[in-house]
This record gives C-alpha cells, structure tokens and sequence, in this order.
C-alpha cells in the first residue's frame, strides 16, 4: 500500500513547486528550505529529496555544498533546455564534429524566422532595447567585451521579442557558444560600422512591423559574417578542423 501511495506523494510535491517556478510565485535565487518543505507537504526528507532530484534533472532548482550553500530556485524549463543545448554543441564544436561554419548555417536557419516574428510582435520597448543595444556598441573595437556584450544584447532583445520561448530556448546557443568562437576567430576581420550599420536596418524593419524586410535584413547580417569565416577558413564548408 505505502508503495503506491508514495509516488503519487512525491509527483504532488514535484508538480507543486514546478508550478510555482514557473508561475514565477518562486523566483530564481529564493532558498528553499528542506525542513519546512518536509512539513508543509507532509513527507519524509528522503521523499522530499527525491522529488528535488527529479526538479534539479530540469534544471528548476540547484543544490550547492558549503558555507552559504542549500537548495535554489534556478530557472524555467526553457532555461534548462537552452543550457543543455549550448553545452551540447559547445562540446561538439570543441571535439570538431561541428564545424564553424555549420553552425553559422544553422543560425542563419534560425535566427532569419526569429527576426520575423520579432517585426510582428514588437513594441515600443523592443525599439528602444534595440536602440540601446545598438548605442552600447558604438565606438568600440569588434573584439572587444564592449562589444561583444552589446552585440549579444541586440539578439538577444530579437529572441525575446519573437515570443516563442520553445524557439528562443532551441536558439540560445547561437549567443552562449557561436558568438563567443566567432569573436575569436574573426574579430580583427570583422567591420564594426558594418555590423552597427546591419543592426540599424533590422532594427528599422522591426519598428515599423516589417517580417519580410526584418528576414531579409537578418540574412544579409548573417551572410557577412558567414563569408568572414569562409575567407578566414576556407576548410570550414567541409567540416573540417
């Protein structure tokens, strides 16, 4: 009978707390204390513990040994998607069964369709994150972290605006794993007022709720820095380190 009864135990203790990270009633960083999530739902620590396991393998929460350490609300699902993702084809690239210039190809794929949706779906805010991303960038070097985060920062405003989460998550690797690699390899080849000038036609297209225009716009940002890598690595077409 107790072997029945403690897995339907344990999948309302999970289904509870997931559902309060994701309504955003838990916010990522707050504690969550054992002892008192024991009691509130009326359960063993070692079922409480396994019902944990089950939300860290989600990447809901986080477990941390040592001073100041304990259990932490970490992120959404989609969050937890997107790391595993990166870290998938961060390996993948770094073992060379994946190379640049196929990742570059994947994010033209990608990121083309996000531009769209960005242009139908964005407000006033998305322009002037867009804006802002674009000002944070100017007057510095390629290469540079200045750079490098602002440029980060302009996608990342897109993603967010095209509101598909599945699609951001799924694209987020594009800006944890490529950019990074891409920076490295081509920074000193890399046109700065040309990326600004990219960034401003997109960013045009999207204020004025241009889907076709915002595809195109991404696509010629993409296509130069795909031919970058291409002059720089002409192997790269062929997957080869």
């Amino acid at each position: 009978m107790a072997d029945r009864v403690r897995p339907s135990i344990s999948d309302h203790l999970v289904s509870t707390i997931r559902e309060r990270i994701l309504c955003g009633e838990s916010l990522p960083g707050v504690h969550l204390v054992e002892q008192e999530l024991a009691a509130e739902f009326g359960v063993s620590r070692p079922t409480l513990r396994e019902g944990l396991r089950l939300l860290a393998g989600s990447h809901l929460i986080r477990a941390s040994q040592g001073p100041g350490g304990g259990i932490f609300v970490e992120s959404t699902q989609s969050e937890g998607m997107r790391r595993n993702v990166s870290e998938s084809i961060a390996v993948m690239l770094e073992t060379h069964d994946v190379s640049l210039m196929e990742l570059v190809e994947a994010r033209i794929s990608l990121e083309v369709p996000l531009a769209g949706l960005a242009a139908q779906h964005a407000t006033e805010a998305t322009s002037d994150e867009l804006l802002a991303a674009i000002a944070e960038a100017e007057g510095n070097a390629p290469a540079s972290d200045a750079f490098r985060a602002a440029d980060t920062r302009f996608h990342r405003v897109i993603a967010t605006s095209a509101r598909n989460e599945l699609l951001r998550a799924f694209t987020s690797w594009t800006l944890d794993v490529l950019q990074p690699s891409l920076i490295d390899t081509i920074g000193a080849s890399i046109d700065g007022d040309a990326i600004l000038d990219q960034h401003r036609v997109i960013h045009r297209a999207i204020r004025l709720h241009q889907p076709a225009a915002a595809q195109r716009a991404m696509r010629r940002h993409l296509d130069y820095l795909r031919e970058l890598v291409s002059a720089l690595d002409p192997h790269s077409t062929m997957g080869e380190p």
